[in-house]
């Protein structure tokens, strides 16, 4: 049956498209196979020259090394033959004087007897007198062959054949490395980095995290230890940062290779202190608030509402001052000047011992103590919007989760008026209270 021509256009029409999508689908795959191709590439070149080197080093070291033993063993043989020598030439010299005198004494002793007894008397008695004055029986002694030093060299070949088994053994070369970077998740003023073991052989010990600027050549370290993620901060915003990791087996020295590098970023705005309030110092990036000893009180509110619904709020106390209950560190509808903290209206918010405040209304369930290095994450979804049939007073409900040493609390907060963003903010009452927010 012919198909009416409105409908053949239509069908070739859609066959152009599905083969344009093949096309880009196909073109897509090629390049990824050229990057699968250039990084194997690049990857043995770089190996190569990395191999080249390191037993280009090895050599010189190894040179040097036995260069340097070399010259100790000879000024140790240098040493012991001009130590035993000495005494043999001490004696030498004692046996070579008295040779001269034996021989001064036999030339003179013949002389006095060819002259006879008669005239010669004299000669004959005073060469008496002078070889009764010679202990001609008196030899210095001689040290045997088997007292005096025979100097050899105790070299031992195992030595080869155990540097030789090192040297075999020395290197390997792994087509993959054990980890991989798994996952860049946007923080404001941050990245988290997830990794994880694509080698199931190999067990690790520790991670070693390391990240640049796409536009710099030297990368640094984030973050070493037994952890597989780790949040990165000073991110700059909109800046493409490059990451890899590596581990160390246990109970090895050496790093693993690193892992092929990824590249992220985030667009978030950084979260960041009011600047210029008396009671608090901050830091360059406005990212932490130290509590000085200034008697100013009142909430430090962050620069901005830049917390939205949906993301994860995280507070970390770097060091703590005395605890008061009415410290607060939490998140607002909007600042209101003229509070001491953040247990009021239109707020939630944990106070440092664990009490936790909603629209300043303490709950019943309550938190750990906040301490040194504690962690408090506020996360926020909106789940009602419009009216509400209830008499609680509001029109807007969030689910809020307050996390914090490993426990949380979850509840609803009920607003007036919904908000596409949120400040957040603190007060302590007492100075040496040091909280850092990404």
């Amino acid at each position: 049956m012919e198909l009416e021509p409105e409908l053949l256009l239509q069908e070739a029409r859609e066959n152009v498209e599905a083969a344009q999508s093949y096309r880009r689908e196909l073109g897509q795959r090629l390049q990824g196979l050229r990057e699968a191709r250039r990084q194997i590439k690049e990857s043995a070149s770089q190996t190569r020259d990395v191999l080249k080197q390191h037993f280009n080093d090895l050599k010189g070291t190894l040179g040097k090394l036995l260069d340097e033993r070399l010259v100790t063993l000879l000024q140790e043989v240098d040493t012991i033959e001009q130590e035993t020598i000495k005494p043999l030439d001490d004696c030498q010299k004692l046996i070579e004087h008295g040779v001269n005198t034996a021989e001064d004494l036999v030339q003179e002793g013949e002389i006095a007897i060819l002259g006879g007894v008669g005239e010669q008397n004299e000669k004959l008695w005073s060469f008496t007198k002078k070889a009764s004055h010679i202990q001609l029986d008196s030899l210095p002694e001689v040290p045997l062959l088997v007292d005096v030093p025979c100097l050899s060299a105790q070299l031992d070949d195992s030595v080869l054949n155990i540097v030789k088994d090192h040297i075999f053994k020395h290197g390997t070369v792994a087509s993959r490395p054990p980890v991989q970077i798994e996952e860049l998740i946007e923080k404001p003023g941050g990245i988290i980095v997830r990794w994880c073991k694509v080698d199931d052989d190999f067990t690790a010990q520790d991670y070693r995290l390391q990240f640049r600027k796409c536009t710099s050549n030297h990368f640094e370290d984030a973050y070493v230890g037994s952890e597989t993620e780790f949040i990165v901060l000073h991110i700059d915003p909109n800046v493409d940062y490059q990451f890899r990791v590596c581990a160390r087996g246990d109970g090895r020295q050496e790093w693993s290779p690193w892992s092929v590098p990824q590249i992220g970023h985030s667009t978030l705005v950084p979260h960041e202190w009011t600047a210029g309030f008396e009671g608090y110092s901050l830091s360059s990036r406005r990212n932490i608030a130290l509590r000085n000893d200034s008697e100013s009180s009142g909430v430090l509110y962050s620069s901005a509402p830049t917390y939205f619904c949906g993301q994860t709020l995280t507070f970390r106390v770097e060091t703590v001052g005395q605890p008061d209950r009415r410290d607060s560190i939490g998140v607002c509808v909007e600042k209101q000047n003229g509070y001491d903290s953040l247990q009021r209206d239109q707020a939630v918010c944990i106070s440092t011992n664990g009490a936790v405040f909603v629209n300043g209304k303490e709950m019943t369930n309550q938190l750990p103590a906040v301490t040194s290095g504690s962690t408090v994450t506020f996360d926020i979804e909106a789940v009602t919007l419009g009216s509400t049939n209830n008499n609680e007073g509001g029109n807007f409900k969030l689910r809020v989760t307050i996390s914090s040493n490993n426990r949380e609390v979850v509840f609803d907060w009920l607003l007036d008026q919904s908000c596409g963003s949120l400040y957040f903010g603190c007060s302590f009452f007492y100075p040496g209270w040091k909280v850092l927010v990404f």
